[in-house]
C-alpha cells in the first residue's frame, strides 16, 4: 500500500504530469496528421504507376531506416531563427516537435499501408468491378478490406511516437512544463540519478504499450467474430 501511494505521489508531481500531457498531445496530433498523409500515400503508390514511381518507394523505404536524431536536426536547421522556417517560430515548442515526428511516422505508416494494398486491392477491385460497383464504391471497400491492416499501421506510428527521444530533444529542447515528454525526462532523471520519477515514466510507458496491444487484439478479435456471423 505504501508503494502504490508513493507512486501516485510521484505521479501527481507537476514535472511528470506535464511530461505525460506533452507525450499525449505530441503523439496523438503526430499520428493523425502522419496517418492522414500515410495512408492516402500508400493507397495512391499502389493504385497508380507513373514515371519515377519505383524510386518514390525507395526514397520512403530509406526513410524508414533515417536515424531520428538526423530528423532531429535538419527540423531544428530548418526552424532556427535563421532558418528557412524560422520566421513560424516552431523552435522549442510543441508543434515544431509534431512536425519532426510527422516525418518520421508518416514513411512507416506509408510503407505499411502500401505493402497491404499490394497484397489485397488487386483482388477488390476485380472483384468490384465485377459487382459493377463505381470507383469511389471501389476504393470505399479496399479501405473496408484493409481496415485491419491500417488500424495496426496506425499503432505501430502510435507507438513509434510515444517512444521517441533524439527527435524531439533537439527540436523541442526538452523545456520543463513545455516540451519535456516522458522519453526525455526519463533520460534526464537518468543522468541526475533520480530513478524513483524515471521508473515510474518508464512504467508509463509500458502501460500505454499494453494498452495499445490490448485495443488491437480486441479489435482484430471483434473483426473475427464479426466474419463468422
Amino acid at each position: 500500500m505504501d508503494i502504490i501511494n508513493e507512486a501516485i505521489q510521484v505521479f501527481m508531481q507537476a514535472g511528470i504530469g506535464d511530461a505525460v500531457r506533452v507525450t499525449l498531445v505530441m503523439a496523438v496530433c503526430s499520428v493523425t496528421i502522419s496517418s492522414f498523409l500515410g495512408i492516402s500515400l500508400g493507397l495512391l503508390l499502389e493504385q497508380y504507376h507513373f514515371p519515377g514511381k519505383r524510386f518514390l518507394i525507395r526514397v520512403n523505404h530509406t526513410l524508414l531506416g533515417i536515424p531520428p536524431v538526423v530528423v532531429g536536426l535538419l527540423v531544428y536547421l530548418l526552424l532556427m531563427r535563421n532558418g528557412p522556417l524560422g520566421m513560424l517560430s516552431l523552435l522549442f515548442t510543441i508543434k515544431g516537435m509534431i512536425l519532426a515526428q510527422i516525418i518520421i511516422i508518416t514513411p512507416i505508416i506509408t510503407s505499411m499501408v502500401y505493402s497491404y494494398a499490394v497484397n489485397t486491392a488487386p483482388a477488390v477491385r476485380a472483384f468490384a468491378v465485377t459487382m459493377g460497383a463505381s470507383k469511389r464504391q471501389t476504393k470505399i471497400l479496399i479501405v473496408k478490406e484493409m481496415k485491419n491492416e491500417i488500424y495496426f499501421a496506425i499503432v505501430t506510428g502510435f507507438g513509434r511516437a510515444i517512444s521517441e527521444v533524439g527527435s524531439v530533444m533537439l527540436v523541442g529542447g526538452n523545456i520543463e512544463d513545455r516540451t519535456r515528454t516522458m522519453t526525455t525526462a526519463i533520460s534526464m532523471l537518468k543522468s541526475q540519478g533520480i530513478y524513483t520519477e524515471g521508473v515510474t515514466l518508464g512504467v508509463l510507458l509500458l502501460v500505454f504499450a499494453f494498452i495499445l496491444q490490448w485495443a488491437a487484439e480486441s479489435f482484430q478479435k471483434r473483426e473475427l467474430e464479426n466474419e463468422n456471423y
